[in-house]
């Protein structure tokens, strides 16, 4: 007899933050084929990089489903997108950063939003770096996405005027 291990089910949001217009229906699409169905986007102009476009999209799947919109999107020049999946039973939130020239960050977040880096990463970069002050913070920082968010600060406040996406506690 074999066991159905129930489907554990979360939400999250797609932030584009800035993308050539040409690439718009090929987000849209890569979105739709991840999440298996018709993925309706309201574009901006992003003022933070004129001749570009911003949106944000809420989305409900299962447990992964966050990495697997991250990766549909991973290498198109010229996108910068953060993609955020809520904590749920047996997963942590997770959020994944792209940059153009640094390409993704991984993250994992706690249940207020900050970035945690586990236990073994931090033991390895302080074993590593305990000699360099300045080596230790930058690759503290690099294990946060410190660039990553550096880079997108612009972005995001450029969109403070859309409308808010609101996440929500699953479980």
């Amino acid at each position: 007899m074999s066991v159905v291990m129930p489907r554990v089910m979360t939400r999250g949001v797609v932030f584009i933050h800035s993308t050539p217009i040409a690439l718009c229906p090929h987000i849209a699409w890569g979105l739709e084929g991840v999440l298996d169905t018709r993925v309706s986007l309201d574009w901006v102009p992003q003022p933070a990089s004129p001749g570009s476009m911003r949106t944000e999209f809420s989305w409900t799947g299962e447990a992964g489903t966050g990495a697997l919109l991250a990766s549909a999107m991973r290498g198109w020049d010229g996108l910068r997108y953060e993609v955020v999946e809520e904590a749920s039973r047996g997963s942590d939130g997770m959020r994944w950063t792209h940059i153009p020239g640094l390409g993704i960050h991984q993250a994992r977040l706690s249940a207020n939003g900050d970035v945690v880096v586990n236990e073994d990463r931090l033991r390895s970069i302080v074993e590593t770096h305990a000699h360099d002050a300045a080596a230790l913070t930058a690759e503290i920082d690099r294990a946060m996405g410190a660039q990553w968010d550096s880079e997108l600060e612009v972005f995001r406040h450029a969109g403070e005027g859309a409308p808010p996406t609101w996440l929500h506690k699953v479980g």
